[in-house]
């Protein structure tokens, strides 16, 4: 780590000499240099990964982290369940996606493509230093002890295996429209040839953060026990707004490519998405705000991370000031036109981002002005204000919960999904609103009129389930009407084969709106629909849950490699046929002392039956939750449709890495 930290300097500062210079063999030496770092990270990373495999318990983290009774996946998710271990699978990600930008960057002009290099280098020397003086993953204990302390229990379920790699492809992929956005403020160049090669690295980070975000939302749904899928905890808040945020970017390129219009709007962009990943580990690592699952709470690794979030944030929008001048917009185009719905899409996706940031933030801004009745400034003490001018006269302790959340957010992904399917139709630079969104009438009478008969069937319920039924039939068949208008006119048989030879971003777009719309309804018609039922139940009680019945047949001691505890055994009934069987469990883990509930779940395409076991009671019997859960799974379905989509998008010949582009020649000369 130490030898590719000393090569990540040299990356960081030789191309770019080169690149101001005009010197060819200074530039190319980012390229093996990226390439270097990666194989050398990935080194400590293995090595790392086998001192887990055979429980090393010379090693201070595998002590903290791991048990030899654990089983190997457990193991090895060992490596990044904890603080140092994560960081180092984030700087392996980080080398990676920079050494991918040397192998697959070849058609990038090659200045262009030196000041990425150096840019990525930079970045990942500054998470070297933080690792090698905050966070050392390799040190080692004088007297090692027989066994470890083991993993956190609520970390060894296959869903926490692959949501933390998935997130940080999310988030460190952000690094390269990042690396990018800067290498091009450097150059004084921002053209469409530019918004045709940041596109695929932010597809590529927004398909990860997707899916990682999914991962996450399923595994809180079935392991925390509590039924949610989305908690608006400051650790989820913190992967939703760079996502919300790669979003908009991902369609500002869009007009960047195609019109050469909101250059700076884009670049703007590409600063703050890379920013918000930093916030996020600077939330998760510092231990300023609580949450469920944050990963360390140490005051001196959140100060390091802040200093690295306010460097290359702060320097970044410096330079996007300085060079403000050279991204004047070439395009223009009418108020009624594509264009225009990109901005409203950006601007929709953007707010929403800010109002989750403001939330997940404003605990915090108040304990900091309310914490103090004096402040320490500049070696002396001084009256905090706040309190000097009545604002505050006690400690103040605000938490900011879903229901805000619920509030604030929800309007905007709700004009966003109403927006969706007329913007994606209208004409480049400028449409006509009668003709976007005469095919889609016949789309605007289906969604209401199911809207309509759920409204029907429900008695006593929210509107918010038919508001949903109408949102997801509007966003789905708004995605189908512009992939078949992408046919053409003809003969129907004509039009079907120019849809099998459409482009597979046309596809891809389709699948991801169509993905989003699913996901809308899944959430209101969960929200809106779901029955619960909390009792103490006998062994043979049998009670009603919206259309099923639920016998408790009997509880049962159970037993696992690293655990045991009690199973209920569940009988769940539907119109006095039986229909399956579930074992809600509570356990416990020994090692770490440690009680966790796994939920039963008997899965379903319209609906979950799900229960829980909670504690036995002083009179007999126990505590059970149950609950139907309508379209659970459609929600985790549309984000996958989604994730699915950006990757065809991806395949796509023309979203390749700078595919179609230019080569711009570079001038050089020789260095002396």
């Amino acid at each position: 780590m130490i030898l590719a930290a000393l090569i990540g300097v040299v990356q960081t500062i030789v191309p770019l000499v080169g690149a101001h210079k005009g010197w060819r063999g200074w530039m190319a030496l980012g390229e093996p240099a990226a390439t270097l770092q990666f194989i050398l990270v990935a080194a400590s990373f293995v090595a790392l990964t086998h001192a887990f495999v055979v429980s090393d318990f010379s090693l201070q983290i595998v002590v903290a982290n791991s048990h030899s009774d654990k089983p190997l996946l457990y193991k090895i998710t060992g490596v990044w369940g904890n603080h140092e271990g994560s960081m180092l699978l984030w700087l392996l990600i980080l080398v990676l996606f920079g050494a991918c930008a040397s192998w697959f960057g070849s058609n990038l002009p090659t200045s262009l493509r030196a000041r990425v290099l150096a840019v990525q280098a930079a970045v990942s020397v500054a998470f070297y230093a933080f690792i090698l003086f905050t966070s050392n993953p390799f040190e080692r204990l004088e007297f090692p002890p027989f066994d470890g302390r083991d993993l956190n229990p609520l970390l060894q379920d296959p869903g926490l295996a692959f949501h933390p790699p998935f997130l940080y492809l999310g988030y460190v992929g952000l690094s390269m429209s990042f690396s990018f956005a800067i290498a091009a403020l450097l150059e004084g160049r921002v053209d469409a040839a530019w918004g045709r090669w940041v596109r695929p690295w932010t597809l590529a980070a927004w398909i990860f953060l997707t899916v990682g975000i999914a991962l996450g939302s399923w595994w809180a749904y079935y392991e925390l026990g509590w039924g949610g899928f989305w908690f608006w905890d400051p650790v989820e808040n913190a992967s939703f707004m760079p996502w919300l945020l790669a979003a908009a970017l991902l369609h500002s390129a869009i007009v960047v490519e195609k019109r050469e219009s909101l250059k700076a709007w884009t670049i703007l962009l590409a600063i703050l998405a890379f920013g918000f990943s930093l916030l996020g580990t600077f939330i998760v690592r510092s231990g300023v705000l609580t949450s469920v699952h944050a990963f360390a709470n140490d005051p001196e690794r959140g100060v390091f991370i802040l200093a690295i979030l306010a460097f290359f944030v702060g320097g970044g929008l410096l330079l996007f000031a300085l060079r403000a001048s050279a991204m004047q917009a070439k395009g223009v185009f009418g108020m009624v036109s594509r264009e225009t719905a990109l901005v409203a899409n950006n601007v929709l996706l953007a707010v929403s981002s800010f109002v989750v940031f403001v939330g997940t933030i404003w605990p915090l801004v108040i304990e900091l002005a309310s914490g103090s009745s004096h402040w320490a400034l500049f070696g002396g003490v001084v009256e905090n204000p706040f309190y000097a001018i009545g604002l505050f006269d006690r400690p103040e302790q605000v938490s900011v919960g879903p229901p805000f959340f619920d509030a604030a957010f929800t309007p905007f992904f709700v004009a966003l999904s109403v927006l969706l399917p007329v913007g994606a139709v209208l004409a480049w630079k400028r449409g006509s609103l009668a003709k976007a969104v005469r095919p889609m009438v016949p789309i605007a009478v289906l969604a209401i009129a199911l809207g309509a008969l759920a409204f029907a069937i429900q008695s006593g319920r929210t509107a918010l389930g038919p508001i949903g039924v109408i949102l997801g039939v509007w966003v789905v068949g708004g995605a189908a009407v512009d992939l078949w208008l992408r046919t053409g006119r003809g003969a129907l048989q004509a039009r079907l084969r120019r849809l099998t030879r459409l482009p597979r971003a046309d596809w891809g777009k389709c699948l991801s709106h169509a993905g989003m719309g699913i996901s809308v309804f899944a959430v209101a018609a969960l929200l809106a629909w779901e029955d619960e039922d909390i009792r103490v139940a006998q062994v043979g009680d049998r009670w009603q849950v919206g259309i099923h019945e639920i016998e408790m047949v009997g509880v049962r001691s159970i037993e696992g490699p690293n655990y045991f505890g009690e199973g209920a055994d569940m009988v769940i009934y539907r119109n006095g046929r039986e229909v399956g069987q579930v074992v809600p469990e509570k356990r416990i883990y020994p090692v770490a002392q440690m009680p966790t509930t796994e939920a039963g779940i008997r899965n379903g395409v319209l609906r979950d039956v799900y229960i829980t076991l909670g504690d036995p009671q002083d009179g007999g019997g126990w505590a059970v939750r149950s609950y139907i859960k309508p379209f659970a799974n459609w929600i985790w379905g549309g984000a996958i449709l989604m994730a699915f989509g950006g990757f065809i998008s991806l395949s796509d010949r023309r979203l390749r890495v700078a595919a179609g582009a230019a080569k711009t020649a570079a001038t050089s000369v020789p260095a002396e």
